[in-house]
């Protein structure tokens, strides 16, 4: 199965939780987008891999037309079904390296916290370039792995336990090398935590007890510096939380 597969598979099976996610329908990443991009109504905007589709409804209030695509056809329909308020949404099934569009044809183009699931993000990246108008905007966030490479590896194996059909989580300076590449010029960004509920987190993609006993022995077993940089809690001998690099940033096509 390849890993476009794998990952229509699993968000079929759990396009819901994606909708309901509290990790994915809050965040202060949502409102600073709102004063980075300054929106306004004459705008079209192409939200990449939607979800559950919070992006596109924290941006229809203000711009004129918002074109949200996912790989998964299970999901778009799921979560047309939680924005039917919102009548400047439109829904297509598209691949993010290869989408169905006309070049120089949206003013914004958004990517949440789905990057890690993509392949080849150099096309990814070639892609956002061509369907941007001259002087579009980029507004990226993702997940991302620390420069330091054994909390690399520690992160993405643990995501890949939780949900296989999850590529890589890359560092800030191999998205940054793909910008400068296509010359998407960086305008803004910023990094944070971002605190995720075990509980919640690890339950979204497994449902079997044997494959979450793997996944909590696999952090609970990890060195001293792994729990201080992911910032692993628990209770008694029960992990609540932990901590994993996210970050944003606004680009310019020049």
């Amino acid at each position: 199965m390849s890993e476009k597969e794998d990952a229509r598979k699993v968000f079929s099976k759990n396009s819901d939780a994606y909708v309901t996610s509290s990790t994915h329908a809050t965040g202060e990443d949502l409102s600073l987008m709102i004063n980075w991009l300054n929106p306004d109504s004459t705008q079209h905007v192409l939200d990449i891999a939607t979800g559950g589709g919070h992006t596109a409804k924290k941006l229809a209030p203000y711009v004129k037309q918002i074109t949200a695509t996912d790989i998964t056809e299970t999901m778009l329909i799921n979560t047309a079904a939680h924005l039917t308020d919102l009548n400047n949404i439109s829904y297509q099934v598209a691949d993010a390296e290869n989408l169905p569009f006309e070049s120089n044809t949206f003013d914004i183009v958004t990517c949440r916290i789905a990057a890690h699931h993509f392949p080849n993000p150099g096309l990814f990246i070639a892609e956002v370039y061509r369907i941007l108008k001259p002087d579009g905007e980029f507004l990226f966030i993702d997940n991302i792995a620390p420069e330091n490479s054994t909390h690399d590896t520690f992160v993405n194996s643990l995501e890949k336990m939780r949900d296989y059909s999850h590529v890589r989580s890359r560092s800030i300076s191999e998205w940054k090398e793909l910008l400068v590449k296509q010359n998407l010029k960086t305008r803004m960004e910023t990094t944070r935590k971002k605190t995720l509920p075990y509980q919640e987190w690890v339950r979204r993609t497994l449902d079997k007890e044997d494959k979450i006993k793997e996944v909590d022995q696999f952090i609970s077993s990890a060195a001293a510096d792994i729990h201080d940089y992911f910032q692993i809690e628990f209770e008694g001998n029960k992990i609540t939380s932990f901590a994993i690099d996210e970050w944003m940033v606004l680009a310019e096509k020049k």
